[in-house]
C-alpha cells in the first residue's frame, strides 16, 4: 500500500520527520511490524541489526617488554533495545561500515592495555581470561556506542623472531617428545609382542587345526573301517544268533526228551522197582511169618515129642544104673534125690535141643559132656559103671 512500510526481521526502521522520538531523538523507531509513513513529509531509513564482525591484528608489549603480534576476531550487533539502536543510528545510520572499523580500533586499544599487564606465560596460557578482561573493560564504551560484543576470539599470538615462545615451550616440548618416543617404543614393543602373540596363535591355531584333521581323518578311517567290518560282523552276529537259536533249542529238546526218558522209563522203572520192593517186602514178612509160624510149630511138636521121649530117655538113664552096684544112704530119700537127678537131666538135655532150634551153636549150648551118654550114642557097660561109680556127690560107697 502506498506509504505503508515494513522493516525487515533483522532491521530497525528509523522515521523523521514529525514528532521526535523516545527521548528527544530525532527520529522515531520501529522494530518487528509496519508503520504507515506519510511521504514527502516523512523520511524513512534502515538501521541493520545482524551481526557484524571485525578482526584486530595488533603488536602488543607485555610486561616483561616482549613484542607479541595478536590476531583477533571481535563479533558485536547493534543492540535490540531502542535505545542502543538510537545511539547506533545517529553515529554509524549514514555509513553503517564504519561499526566494524571503530570497534576494531577500540578493541585493539584494549588489547594493548591488557596484555602489557601480563606476561607471555599467561596470555599464553590464559587466552580465555584474557579475552573476558579484554570484554570487560569495553563493554561500557560499547554500549555508548549503541554495540554489544557476543564473542571476542584469540586467534593466534606470536612473538616473531625472539624465540621466547618456542623457548618456553621448550621443555614441554621434551617432555612432549620424551613421551611421544616413550609412547612410541611402547607402541614398538607392544606391537612385536602383539606379532609375537599373533604368530603363536597362528602356530596354535596350526596345531590345533592339524590335530583336528588327524581326529578327523581317524575317525573317518574308523567309520570305514567300521563300515567294512558291519556285513562281516552283522554275519558273524547273525550266525552266532543262529547257533545261539539252536543251542538253545537242541537244550529244549534234550531237557524234553530227558523229561520223556524219565516219563517213559525212568517213572516206570522207578514205579515196578517200587512195586518188587513192596512184593518182596511182602513176601519176606510173610515168609517170616511163615516161619516163625514154623519155628513155633516145630518147637511146640519138637516139645511134644522130647515131652513124650523124657520117659525113655530116663527110663534109659535109669537102665544104666540097673547093674551098678549102688549103695542108697538114705534110703527112699536117697532113692528120691537119684530120681529126680535123672529127670532133671533129661529136662537139661530138652533145653539145650530148644536152645539149638533157636540158632544157638551146638558149641555154644550145652556141653556135650554134660549129655546123658544115651543122646550121645554111647551104652554104657556094667564095668563102666563100676569104674565111674564111687564118692560121687556123696552118695555112693563100696559095696
Amino acid at each position: 500500500m502506498f506509504g505503508y512500510r515494513v522493516p525487515a526481521p533483522d532491521q530497525a526502521m528509523l522515521i523523521s520527520g514529525g514528532r521526535r522520538g523516545l527521548g528527544g531523538a530525532p527520529f522515531r523507531v520501529v522494530t518487528g511490524h509496519g508503520k504507515f509513513v506519510l511521504p514527502v513529509f516523512r523520511k524513512t531509513r534502515f538501521l541493520t541489526l545482524s551481526m557484524c564482525e571485525s578482526e584486530v591484528t595488533e603488536t602488543c608489549v607485555t610486561k616483561q617488554g616482549i613484542s607479541l603480534h595478536v590476531r583477533a576476531v571481535i563479533a558485536f550487533k547493534v543492540g535490540n533495545d531502542t535505545e542502543s539502536i538510537i545511539n547506533a543510528g545517529q553515529r554509524f545510520l549514514s555509513d553503517q561500515d564504519q561499526m566494524s572499523v571503530l570497534t576494531g580500533r577500540i578493541f585493539a586499544g584494549h588489547l594493548r592495555a591488557i596484555i602489557g599487564s601480563m606476561t607471555v606465560e599467561e596470555i599464553v596460557t590464559e587466552r580465555q581470561k584474557l579475552a573476558a578482561e579484554v570484554l570487560d573493560t569495553s563493554k561500557t564504551e560499547m554500549a555508548k556506542i549503541g554495540l554489544i560484543v557476543d564473542s571476542l576470539q584469540i586467534q593466534s599470538i606470536d612473538d616473531g623472531d625472539t624465540g621466547y615462545i618456542d623457548a618456553m615451550s621448550a621443555p614441554h616440548k621434551a617432555a612432549i617428545q620424551r613421551q611421544a618416543q616413550i609412547a612410541q617404543a611402547q607402541a614398538t614393543q607392544a606391537a612385536v609382542e602383539a606379532e609375537q602373540v599373533a604368530a603363536r596363535n597362528q602356530a596354535e591355531y596350526a596345531r590345533q587345526t592339524a590335530v583336528v584333521k588327524a581326529e578327523y581323518s581317524a575317525e573317518v578311517d574308523r567309520a570305514q573301517a567300521q563300515a567294512a567290518q558291519a556285513g562281516p560282523l552283522a554275519q558273524a552276529h547273525a550266525q552266532q544268533e543262529v547257533l545261539a537259536a539252536q543251542t538253545e533249542l537242541a537244550q529244549k529238546q534234550a531237557a524234553l526228551r530227558q523229561q520223556q526218558l524219565v516219563a517213559e522209563i525212568v517213572k516206570p522203572a522207578e514205579a515196578e522197582a517200587e512195586r518188587i520192593r513192596v512184593l518182596a517186602v511182602a513176601d519176606a514178612e510173610r515168609m517170616k511169618i511163615q516161619a516163625e509160624a514154623a519155628a513155633s510149630h516145630d518147637r511146640v511138636a519138637l516139645d511134644r515129642m522130647l515131652i513124650d521121649q523124657l520117659p525113655q530117655i530116663v527110663k534109659e538113664a535109669a537102665g544104666g544104673l540097673a547093674g551098678a552096684n549102688v549103695n542108697v544112704l538114705n534110703g527112699a530119700d536117697g532113692l528120691g534125690e537119684i530120681a529126680a537127678g535123672l529127670v532133671a537131666q533129661g529136662l537139661t538135655i530138652l533145653d539145650s535141643v530148644r536152645q539149638n532150634l533157636n540158632g544157638q551153636s551146638p558149641d555154644t549150648g550145652p556141653d556135650k559132656a554134660d549129655a546123658p551118654l544115651a543122646l550121645q550114642g554111647y551104652t554104657r557097660t556094667p564095668d563102666e559103671d563100676t569104674d565111674e561109680a564111687g564118692p560121687e556127690n556123696g552118695r555112693t560107697g563100696q559095696a
